[in-house]
């Protein structure tokens, strides 16, 4: 008799991985599954980011992933990275939303962008979660129109002076620095703002029905003023928040794959116990058919951002390639999650369960980093060469 496949991996995409990455994914797993699972849901009830279990994340060198050992980073591959934001998805988006800003969203600019001072000073600090950053692009009135940018730095002597608001901040309340975007008389430029800066101010968004169990802010900038040494001196203009917004949108390819495939085991086990009309739920036709429709969608995600991350290690990686992700995988695990929460009837829209949570969050996966119809666009520009925005 043939052997059972795995049915949350059933073209069996972990035996692509190499041994290393494997190893990742392992111990990411279990620090999920022993660590992350057994509280998230309580926290995602309090509204509270569990920032206990930062210093364990850094310690299994999750933050800033694939940045060199010489700035106290683990060098992985991407491969490795996408597995690391599977997995802590798997436990909640508001954890993989952390580890993503932190990495692709701060580290990586000071990586890419800023002096060897600005490494040194930060990215060894940033690893070892001594030091968290937020990502300020994102304004009140601006939403999918980064270009549109109202928050101005103005050189003053050998300062700059920053003032605006950005919203939808991930990390700003907890953040000890926030990489900041700005229109200069010439053109965009990042800074690196230290919280505790005069004239800066983070202020908590309440009322959030998704992502609970993460700290989302406004910030506001009065007249801040930071050094010339503050700004990232190796970019100009929108390329710099957008490179960093494509590394952040790379891992969350990879991300949703996880909250969809914990919506599906735990459906899956509540189906196989749960008894209506003499036999488990398991057993009805329309039940089989939805599983087997979910099975299909995670194992087409597992397939795409593995060829992504493959192509992103080969250094062939375009943005295009990352917008289609994005918007397949996104949308394949919020129409699970969704489905998930039908199928547990009732049970289904309590926290007692993880799919009411995972569909929650991704109400905002799908809408941040780029809207599913941000990503289309980008796509249908891609096949004609036409820009639609």
């Amino acid at each position: 008799m043939a052997q059972r496949l795995d049915p949350l991996d059933l073209y069996d995409v972990r035996s692509l991985l190499t041994d290393e990455e494997r190893m990742v994914q392992d111990t990411v797993g279990r620090f999920v599954d022993e660590k992350v699972l057994p509280m998230i849901g309580d926290a995602f009830d309090q509204a509270r980011f569990p920032a206990e279990l930062v210093p364990e994340i850094a310690a299994l060198g999750l933050l800033g992933a694939t940045l060199p050992e010489e700035y106290g980073c683990a060098g992985m591959n991407a491969v490795s990275y996408g597995l690391i934001c599977q997995e802590l998805e798997r436990g909640d988006s508001g954890l993989r939303s952390f580890a993503s800003v932190q990495s692709s969203l701060c580290m990586y600019p000071i990586f890419a962008y800023g002096s060897e001072e600005q490494k040194r000073e930060y990215l060894p600090r940033m690893a070892a979660g001594e030091v968290i950053g937020c990502f300020g692009l994102t304004e009140p009135h601006g939403g999918s129109d980064p270009a549109n940018m109202k928050t101005v730095a103005r050189k003053d002597g050998g300062d700059w002076v920053i003032n605006g608001a950005k919203m939808w901040i991930t990390n700003g309340n907890l953040a000890h620095i926030a990489i900041v975007w700005a229109q200069t008389d010439d053109g965009i430029q990042g800074f690196v703002v230290p919280t505790d800066t005069k004239g800066f101010a983070a202020q908590v968004v309440h009322k959030k029905m998704s992502l609970r169990a993460s700290v989302t802010s406004g910030l506001f900038f009065d007249e801040v003023r930071v050094p010339d040494s503050a700004r990232l001196p190796n970019v100009k203009g929108l390329k710099g928040p957008l490179g960093c917004l494509n590394q952040a949108r790379y891992g969350i390819t990879w991300g949703p794959i996880g909250a969809a495939q914990a919506c599906l085991k735990e459906v899956l086990d509540y189906s196989e116990q749960r008894i209506l009309f003499g036999r488990p739920l398991a057993a009805n036709q329309a039940v089989q058919i939805r599983l087997a429709d979910m099975a299909r969608r995670i194992t087409t995600a597992q397939l795409l951002s593995l060829q992504l991350g493959r192509l992103k290690d080969a250094g062939r990686l375009q943005p295009t390639q990352v917008s289609l992700a994005k918007w397949n995988n996104v949308r394949m695990a919020l129409d699970i999650a969704r489905d998930c929460r039908d199928i547990l009837g009732g049970a289904g829209i309590t926290t007692e369960h993880s799919a009411i949570r995972h569909a929650l969050n991704l109400e905002s996966v799908i809408t941040y980093e780029g809207t599913e119809t941000v990503h289309q666009l980008v796509v249908g520009r891609e096949l004609t060469g036409i820009n639609a925005f």
